[in-house]
């Protein structure tokens, strides 16, 4: 059910007399604990979960919903005091989103920004993103990829790339995309930097 609107940002309702189709463009957002537990990864407590157990209760959220996400964060607990001294306010996040979005109006001429806008015109309005796609199916051969993540990972480079005011793609762009797209599974199980290859 949420397919149709999350690719397209619309909803059909079918009924016996009539079809309507209505906007639904939104965000998900999803959030859940890294093993049974709960403390896999905590600094302040034992996790008492095996392996196997991590792995089932991580494949609950199964592979369709699993490529529909953008950005997979791995979150540890902060103390309050230590949150004092923001680097960055939400009025200034605001402001470089907003001017990153105009960015991309401006590249499509029109309001669509680059999780919106068809993977063809994509790579014709950056061509540079082409430079990375050899390295991209490397790493997806090995990661098990899905066509749809490849192109989720192209995407976020260029968002990456447009919210640190750059026109061109670079290597470190496309690396912070690699890393907001990896699993946390696979830190458990490779490690901290398992994807080292040069994107040169």
């Amino acid at each position: 059910m949420l397919r149709q609107p999350l690719e397209r940002g619309d909803i059909t309702i079918s009924r016996a007399h009539s079809t309507l189709t209505y906007p639904a463009s939104f965000i998900l957002i999803g959030a859940m604990n890294p093993c049974p537990c709960g403390y896999f990864g905590s600094l302040t407590h034992y996790c008492t979960c095996t392996t196997k157990q991590i792995i089932a209760y991580q494949n609950r959220l199964s592979g369709p919903i699993r490529d529909r996400f953008d950005i997979f964060l791995s979150l540890t607990p902060v103390h309050l005091k230590d949150r004092v001294n923001e680097k960055e306010g939400s009025l200034s996040v605001q402001r470089r989103v907003k001017e990153a979005r105009e960015r991309q109006y401006d590249r499509y001429s029109e309001e669509v920004c680059n999780g919106r806008v068809d993977y063809q015109r994509l790579l014709k309005s950056s061509p540079d993103l082409e430079d990375h796609l050899p390295f991209l199916h490397k790493l997806s051969s090995k990661q098990h990829w899905s066509n749809r993540m490849q192109v989720k990972v192209l995407r976020l480079a260029r968002t990456i790339a447009d919210m640190d005011v750059s026109v061109k793609v670079t290597e470190q762009h496309m690396w912070e995309a690699v890393k907001l797209h990896r699993r946390p599974q696979s830190e458990k199980h490779h490690g901290a930097g398992v994807i080292g290859e040069s994107l040169t």
